[in-house]
């Protein structure tokens, strides 16, 4: 059976805001994701279609409190709270959360990528 901690994933992304380590276990991609800094993702996801993630994701928050929204509401998810987040999402994330992301690896490629580029930009990096 495949599994991975925190500690043995196979790839550390520094996003200066926010550390994301992540490994594939059989076609899904686990993210353990360290948030340093306040901030939305909102920005980050303009270049993809309609402007927010289409890659549903399952999880687990460990610490702190992330505001999930779509076209129609907001969700707010906190400490000890198991989330699913539907297609068509920007997510925002306090300082000093932390959570446990699972989502399929090959729907997460093209929003990662997206994300990466657009925090690059916004730190000029």
């Amino acid at each position: 059976m495949p599994k991975v901690s925190k500690d043995t994933t196979d790839e550390v992304v520094d996003f200066t805001v926010a550390e994301d380590r992540s490994s594939d276990l059989d076609g899904y991609t686990v993210n353990f994701v360290s948030i340093r800094e306040t901030h939305d993702l909102a920005p980050m996801l303009k270049a993809l279609p309609g402007e927010h993630c289409s890659c549903p994701h399952w999880g687990y928050i460990l610490e702190g409190r992330m505001t999930v929204t779509y076209g129609d509401r907001m969700e707010v998810f906190e400490a000890g709270d198991a989330f699913y987040m539907t297609p068509g999402h920007t997510p925002a994330a306090e300082a000093g959360t932390e959570f446990v992301m699972f989502s399929p690896a090959d729907e997460l490629a093209a929003t990662e990528a997206a994300v990466k580029a657009g925090m690059q930009a916004a730190h000029g990096t």
